[in-house]
């Protein structure tokens, strides 16, 4: 198992021979080899390796090792690698470049995907074999408005910024999420072209299902229907195939822009309110309403008079099923509060940081869903989601796209003890991997969970 440690910037390697035993072999030391590591993926003995540049609007980097840390080769790659990833054939190696802009936003990066060829092995990949997916094909009279294409002074290539990639089976196709901006990148791989943007579309949150809870001075748990939009803007995605269709899978966290030279929150307190569209407007901006909610400046006054027609929310605090062409097929609505609320009552939308502070999150994405990974067990499809602030992992049946089916919500977490203590369990879960039963050392499916905030990882076994 190959994982991320940011701390002492290094992959670390952990032996999971014997899964009740997992030991740390060996590190790979990154630090002659750049900035922080973003991500990891392994595939064939084969270990590749994301890093940011010396600063991170500066290129990145990929560096690729063997499985017993020698270093094979390494390639410059876009400013800030978020994600990479072997194709299934094992051909190609996908990087996510989000390019973000620098805090004082005057360099502002375009964001873009690598595409590396390593089908003649990872040691003879040269700068040759890297193509870039760009979006300078793009520009705001050419894309569907509901893309948000909104910082300053930015053109759509530097607005747009890569966070997640799924591959289709067939390695032919990428699906990148381009979170802050709602929307989903299709690329041909093998020509390495953004043939389509799919622009996601907002959240009723005044629908039967929709609810969500919207303030920490309420009083406890109070999910319930308001007169939100809210932006899916996903993490993760993964795609699948069943019945011979594919299938997107995205879980909707949510992101904002939030830097010294722009920042795009407020809460809804501070929202100068059309009194035409919100004429309870006062009774909205109560604490124990929407007042203390997190929303977009950005969005929202159509005409410009300074006066918000709509609110729009980050995130959607769900999980989405679309279509391969981005039809929706299936959001879990206000479930995923629904779930949590009921297993942990007292502890509600907790912050990952900080115990005994439920409903913390609440005014700002709830539980946040964000890492995401789709397995096949038993001929059934699952989809495996954790959880970023109050923790754990939910499990849903996915086999019918159309209607999942909850299934288990797991937490290792100790809300009641320091978690800078060590020993509060599992915190911040970032990444979730699913391993296959034939790869498993045990030969049963497992699952993994990186943790970011406890630096720790969990393997769990899927019964």
């Amino acid at each position: 198992m190959f994982s991320t440690n940011l701390k002492n910037k290094a992959i670390d390697v952990v032996n999971i021979s014997d899964l009740a035993t997992p030991f740390l072999a060996f590190s790979i030391n990154l630090a002659p080899y750049g900035g922080r590591p973003n991500s990891v993926d392994a595939r064939d003995g084969v270990v590749a390796g994301a890093l940011d540049g010396p600063v991170k609007t500066d290129p990145g980097s990929v560096a690729f090792f063997s499985s017993n840390g020698q270093l094979l080769s390494r390639v410059t790659v876009g400013p800030q690698p978020d994600m990479v990833t072997f194709t299934p054939d094992g051909n190609k190696v996908l990087v996510a470049h989000e390019g973000e802009p620098s805090d004082d936003y005057t360099v502002d990066p375009e964001g873009s995907i690598s595409i590396i060829d390593v089908s003649g092995g990872a040691a003879s990949v040269t700068p040759a074999n890297v193509r870039s997916a760009d979006f300078r094909a793009f520009n705001r009279d050419n894309i569907d408005p509901r893309i948000r294409v909104f910082g300053p002074r930015a053109t759509v290539p530097q607005d747009l910024e890569p966070e997640y990639i799924a591959v289709s089976p067939d390695s032919k196709t990428a699906y990148v999420s381009l979170q802050e901006a709602n929307a989903i990148a299709v690329v041909d791989i093998d020509t390495a072209t953004v043939t389509r943007l799919i622009a996601l579309g907002f959240k009723d949150h005044l629908l039967p299902g929709n609810g969500l809870d919207a303030s920490d001075r309420d009083g406890g748990v109070n999910i319930r229907n308001w007169p939100l939009l809210g932006m899916y803007q996903p993490d993760a995605i993964a795609a699948y195939e069943v019945g011979g269709k594919r299938y997107l899978v995205t879980v909707n966290e949510g992101d904002s822009r939030a830097y010294a030279g722009y920042n795009e929150e407020t809460r809804v307190a501070s929202l100068k309110l059309d009194p035409a569209a919100f004429p309870e407007a006062d009774l909205l901006k109560l604490p124990n309403a929407l007042g203390r909610l997190r929303v977009t400046k950005a969005n929202g006054d159509a005409n410009g008079d300074g006066l918000y027609e709509k609110i729009y929310v980050f995130g959607a605090r769900s999980f989405s099923i679309w279509s391969d062409q981005g039809t929706p097929v299936f959001d879990s609505g206000d479930q995923l509060e629904q779930i949590t609320a009921a297993a942990y009552p007292d502890t509600f939308n907790s912050d990952h940081r900080t115990n005994l502070s439920a409903e913390a999150r609440s005014p700002n994405k709830g539980p946040e869903p964000e890492g995401l990974a789709v397995g096949h067990v038993g001929g059934r499809w699952y989809a495996f989601i954790c959880f970023e602030r109050i923790g754990g992992v939910i499990i849903y049946d996915i086999t019918d796209p159309a209607q999942p089916r909850f299934v288990q919500y797991l937490n290792n977490r100790n809300f009641y003890l320091s978690p800078k203590s060590g020993t509060a369990g599992d915190l911040g879960p970032e990444i979730v991997r699913f391993v296959k039963e034939q790869d498993s050392p045990n030969g049963k499916p497992l699952l993994l969970v990186a943790n970011e905030v406890s630096g720790t990882v969990s393997i769990y076994q899927v019964q």
